[in-house]
């Protein structure tokens, strides 16, 4: 089981606003750590492993409306 250090329910966030704030919520983080986010945008599917391929974020698991997301170094 993954434990992760931060939690954010984004909702139904739409795809736009939820990378600036999920930008914003790793970018805060230490690099490593693993934040769980809850989205359910019906593009988040899509979007959040499209996302983190293109900025180097590692997605470790998805269990739809979860998404656990490892900060890069």
């Amino acid at each position: 089981m993954i434990q992760p250090d931060q939690e954010w329910n984004a909702g139904d966030l739409g795809c736009g606003d939820l990378v600036l704030e999920l930008r914003a919520k790793l970018k805060a983080m230490k690099p490593k750590q693993i934040l769980k986010l809850t989205a359910t945008d019906p593009g988040a599917p899509e979007d959040i492993p499209a996302w983190c391929d293109l900025t180097g974020h590692k997605l470790l698991k998805t269990e739809k409306p979860h998404y656990y997301i490892q900060r890069k170094e």
